[in-house]
Protein backbone atom coordinates (compact mmCIF):
# COMPACT_ATOMS: atom_id res chain seq x y z
CA UNK A 1 0.00 0.00 0.00
CA UNK A 2 1.28 3.26 -0.84
CA UNK A 3 1.08 6.81 1.52
CA UNK A 4 -0.98 9.45 -0.18
CA UNK A 5 -0.02 13.13 0.45
CA UNK A 6 -2.82 15.65 0.46
CA UNK A 7 -1.66 19.05 -0.05
CA UNK A 8 -4.23 21.97 0.80
CA UNK A 9 -4.41 23.94 -2.25
CA UNK A 10 -6.98 27.05 -1.82
CA UNK A 11 -9.37 28.14 0.35
CA UNK A 12 -12.49 29.94 -0.29
CA UNK A 13 -14.62 32.11 1.34
CA UNK A 14 -18.10 33.06 0.46
CA UNK A 15 -18.83 35.91 2.50
CA UNK A 16 -22.18 36.64 1.32
CA UNK A 17 -23.77 33.19 2.00
CA UNK A 18 -21.79 33.04 5.25
CA UNK A 19 -23.64 36.54 6.33
CA UNK A 20 -27.11 35.10 5.45
CA UNK A 21 -26.83 31.79 6.74
CA UNK A 22 -24.43 31.08 9.12
CA UNK A 23 -24.20 31.26 12.90
CA UNK A 24 -21.06 32.97 13.50
CA UNK A 25 -18.15 30.40 14.65
CA UNK A 26 -15.35 31.14 16.29
CA UNK A 27 -12.78 28.94 14.49
CA UNK A 28 -14.23 27.75 11.07
CA UNK A 29 -11.23 26.40 9.41
CA UNK A 30 -7.97 26.04 10.17
CA UNK A 31 -6.11 24.71 7.38
CA UNK A 32 -3.42 26.58 5.80
CA UNK A 33 -2.88 26.93 1.72
CA UNK A 34 0.43 25.03 1.39
CA UNK A 35 0.09 22.90 4.69
CA UNK A 36 0.59 18.99 3.85
CA UNK A 37 -0.66 15.79 5.59
CA UNK A 38 0.25 12.61 4.50
CA UNK A 39 -1.46 9.52 4.55
CA UNK A 40 -1.51 5.74 5.37
CA UNK A 41 -4.38 5.59 3.43
CA UNK A 42 -7.07 4.23 5.85
CA UNK A 43 -6.50 6.75 8.47
CA UNK A 44 -7.59 10.79 8.71
CA UNK A 45 -3.72 12.57 9.10
CA UNK A 46 -3.54 13.97 12.58
CA UNK A 47 -4.68 17.92 11.90
CA UNK A 48 -6.91 17.41 8.87
CA UNK A 49 -9.92 18.10 8.98
CA UNK A 50 -12.55 15.64 9.84
CA UNK A 51 -15.33 17.01 7.42
CA UNK A 52 -12.51 17.06 4.75
CA UNK A 53 -11.50 13.77 5.15
CA UNK A 54 -15.06 12.29 4.88
CA UNK A 55 -15.16 14.05 1.34
CA UNK A 56 -11.61 12.54 0.20
CA UNK A 57 -11.38 9.52 2.10
CA UNK A 58 -12.69 6.83 -0.63
CA UNK A 59 -10.17 8.93 -3.20
CA UNK A 60 -7.41 8.71 -0.59
CA UNK A 61 -8.03 4.51 -0.09
CA UNK A 62 -8.19 3.96 -3.67
CA UNK A 63 -4.39 5.95 -4.07
CA UNK A 64 -3.26 3.98 -1.78
CA UNK A 65 -4.39 0.78 -2.98
CA UNK A 66 -2.90 1.71 -6.47
CA UNK A 67 -6.05 2.93 -8.20
CA UNK A 68 -5.98 5.70 -10.44
CA UNK A 69 -7.15 7.42 -13.48
CA UNK A 70 -10.63 8.76 -11.73
CA UNK A 71 -13.42 9.64 -13.94
CA UNK A 72 -12.34 8.72 -17.13
CA UNK A 73 -9.00 10.83 -17.63
CA UNK A 74 -10.00 13.74 -15.27
CA UNK A 75 -6.93 14.84 -14.15
CA UNK A 76 -3.29 15.55 -16.01
CA UNK A 77 -1.57 13.04 -13.33
CA UNK A 78 -3.86 9.65 -13.25
CA UNK A 79 -2.22 8.78 -9.89
CA UNK A 80 -3.80 12.35 -8.46
CA UNK A 81 -7.12 14.05 -7.47
CA UNK A 82 -8.24 17.60 -6.77
CA UNK A 83 -11.17 17.46 -3.84
CA UNK A 84 -13.03 20.47 -2.39
CA UNK A 85 -13.96 19.25 1.62
CA UNK A 86 -18.07 19.85 1.90
CA UNK A 87 -18.20 23.16 3.37
CA UNK A 88 -20.63 24.99 1.23
CA UNK A 89 -19.40 28.73 3.07
CA UNK A 90 -15.59 28.55 2.72
CA UNK A 91 -14.89 24.88 0.92
CA UNK A 92 -11.08 24.37 0.81
CA UNK A 93 -9.84 22.45 -2.18
CA UNK A 94 -7.11 19.44 -1.55
CA UNK A 95 -4.62 17.99 -4.01
CA UNK A 96 -4.22 14.11 -3.31
CA UNK A 97 -1.51 12.30 -4.95
CA UNK A 98 0.24 9.14 -4.72
CA UNK A 99 3.56 9.34 -2.82
CA UNK A 100 6.03 7.32 -5.27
Amino acid sequence: MKQVKITVMKKVSHADLISKYENPLENPCDMEVGQIFISNGWEKPAGLCQSAWESMAEFVRGLSHGAENFYNGWMKNKKAVMISCNDGFRPVSFFIEVVD
